[in-house]
């Protein structure tokens, strides 16, 4: 055995075909030096770049911010005008600062450097208050032309940004004194319509729609396949799942199974064994009561026996998958639980089904169960314990940064407090229907916002009487130049104003000085033409998309007075068009 293993081994080692070890070990280290000088010689190239320093760096950047800055402002107020938006398919019609500071692109690098600061401006508003985008780009130009030319004169640049950011600050403190909460539906209605381009129509569905879902609840915009624009509300609580077997239906004629004051399963668990459940159906049945089980899954022997007690009518039951995966299936499970003051009977807490009693069951008043979803109605065991969920759930969707679960917890929230409103809107043509999806869009999230801080007198004139506040925090700094930064933000607060009267074909600075002399609630109503209670009139915004109008745009000015140089891509020359061919006429 030896003289043969010997045999076969050298055979390996000096095969003709594959040559000696040694020497193929050699040819591998050999091959593995030549990839790696030549991987080390293998570099990749930047574009080249255009650099450009101090002044000329200010002015392209100024140049880019008031293109943008311009094209979004002829949307401001209620006389302000459309922008037609040239995309794919047929052109758009808006009256959205966000939609239309995302659609520019200027040729200038340069420039477009400045304008993509504006846009993160609005895109930074409407992400944090769902409004007001473009009083931010506004503030954010004239805070960025008066700072500019401040550093220009000789200021230190990070000095004024102090002095802005000190100022907004106290602003901000000034703002919620003032804002006052929302009261009833007037307030809500008057919001919605001053958002959505004074459309008392669209102000009017809002408030309906909040009317039925509350303040918690969600509303969700969509297309309708007609003409008008209706409000439906999904009452109670819908989960994505429907019956195991078709065999659970009640009405065949709409195929989906009903209950009334049905007792309810909440449980993780799978069940397979109908000897796990018989003392549940015995009370049920005892109870005349409806049965709905809620597990991970209903399969084999218990499936099959009551699906066949249904069929004879000894049992009236259905069955459903829990709705969701992993840990998000386990909370949602727990959301229902205590919307039919039901005990989960979790797995990993020891608690086995057939150890159930009937007083760990929950209630709901009405059950509907269709092949694709289901949807809970009831009436909360304990209303205490239903706050303190949707408070948890609330905080958790406050401290997250993902979009999915942002989106998810938001709809929990709604489920357990009320329902979800579908505003279904209709227009006679597609570019009609997308101007009007945005202005809903932005009338729901300015009525929230309104619903979380307050309002405030709308037309710009909240930024004016803010900016009499501002002397008092300016003569809390002492460095000259951070009071140069109060100085700036005080002129830049009545761009807005004076921009919306201007629209209206009224002189600005008029509007403004009158402004400054009238109480808080005093502005002017562009629609009306006349100077008035704005708070009574019902020209009012909310409070929450006023300071992040302020705040964002301090904020990217700031960072813009601070910039010394920009840096960006050198245009590629455009190749010369191809010359026709010889003898061809053109």
């Amino acid at each position: 055995m030896a003289t043969s293993n010997a045999i076969s081994t050298a055979s390996i080692l000096c095969s003709p075909k594959q040559g000696s070890l040694r020497r193929r070990v050699n040819q591998q280290q050999n091959h593995r030096l030549n990839y790696g000088q030549s991987a080390r010689r293998f570099t990749v190239r930047a574009n080249a770049k255009d650099i450009a320093f101090d002044q000329h760096s200010r002015t392209a950047l100024q140049s880019g911010i008031d293109k943008l800055a311009d094209a979004v402002g002829l949307t401001l107020g209620p006389r302000g005008r459309n922008v037609v938006l040239d995309e794919f398919g047929s052109p758009k019609v808006v009256n959205d600062g966000v939609t239309i500071a995302r659609a520019i692109e200027l040729p200038d690098p340069m420039e477009n450097a400045g304008a993509a600061l504006i846009r993160e401006v609005a895109s930074k508003t409407n992400d944090s208050a769902g409004d007001g985008t473009t009083t931010a780009s506004v503030l954010a130009r004239e805070i960025i032309k008066l700072g500019l030319l401040n550093v220009t004169s000789g200021a230190n640049p990070v000095s004024i940004k102090k002095g802005i950011d000190k100022t907004v600050q106290g602003l901000v403190v000034e703002l919620e004194k003032k804002a006052r909460p929302v009261k009833g539906r007037d307030d809500i209605k008057a919001v919605a319509s001053i958002s959505a381009g004074n459309d008392e129509l669209i102000g009017t569905m809002i408030a309906d729609a909040i009317d039925k879902v509350g303040p918690d609840g969600v509303l969700s915009i969509e297309s309708s396949s007609s003409f008008e624009t209706t409000v439906e509300v999904e009452e109670g609580m819908e989960i994505d799942r429907g019956y195991i077997s078709p065999q659970f239906v009640t009405n065949p004629e709409k195929l989906i199974c009903e209950f009334e004051n049905a007792r309810v399963l909440v449980t993780d668990q799978k069940i397979s064994a109908i000897k796990d459940i018989i003392p549940l159906l015995e009370k049920t049945t005892q109870l005349r009561a409806p049965l709905l089980i809620i597990a991970e899954d209903v399969t084999g022997e218990a499936l099959a026996t009551l699906v066949v007690n249904k069929l004879r009518g000894i049992l009236n039951v259905a069955a459903i998958k829990a709705p969701g995966f992993g840990e998000r299936r386990k909370a949602m499970l727990q959301d229902i639980a205590i919307l039919t003051g039901a005990e989960f009977q979790a797995s990993d807490l020891g608690l086995l089904i057939e150890n159930t009693s009937v007083e760990q069951l929950g209630l709901a008043r009405k059950v509907t169960i269709s092949k694709d979803s289901t949807t809970i109605i009831a009436d909360a065991a304990s209303k205490d314990e239903l706050q303190a969920r949707i408070a948890q759930l609330k905080k958790e969707l406050a401290e997250t940064d993902s979009v999915y679960d942002s989106e998810k917890l938001a709809e929990r929230i709604a489920k357990l407090s009320g329902g979800v409103a579908v505003i279904k809107v209709g227009a006679a043509t597609e570019t009609e229907l997308e101007d009007r999806k945005l202005r809903i869009e932005d009338a729901k999230n300015a009525t929230f916002a309104a619903i979380e801080e307050g309002i405030v007198p709308g037309g710009g004139a909240a930024f004016v009487h803010l900016s009499t506040s501002v002397p008092a925090i300016k003569d809390k700094i002492s460095d000259a130049d951070e009071r140069l930064g109060a100085d700036i933000v005080q002129k830049a607060l009545v761009a807005p104003a004076s921009l919306i009267a201007q629209n209206a074909g009224i002189e600005g600075e008029v509007v403004v000085e009158k402004l400054k002399a009238s109480e808080w609630e005093i502005g002017y109503n562009a629609m009306a033409d006349k100077y008035e209670n704005l708070v009574e009139a019902g020209v009012i915004d909310p409070a929450k998309v006023t300071r992040c109008a302020l705040q964002n745009a301090a904020s990217v000015a700031g960072m813009v007075l601070t910039t010394q140089a920009i840096v960006v891509e050198k245009p590629k020359p455009k190749a010369p068009a191809a010359a026709p061919p010889a003898g061809l006429t053109v």
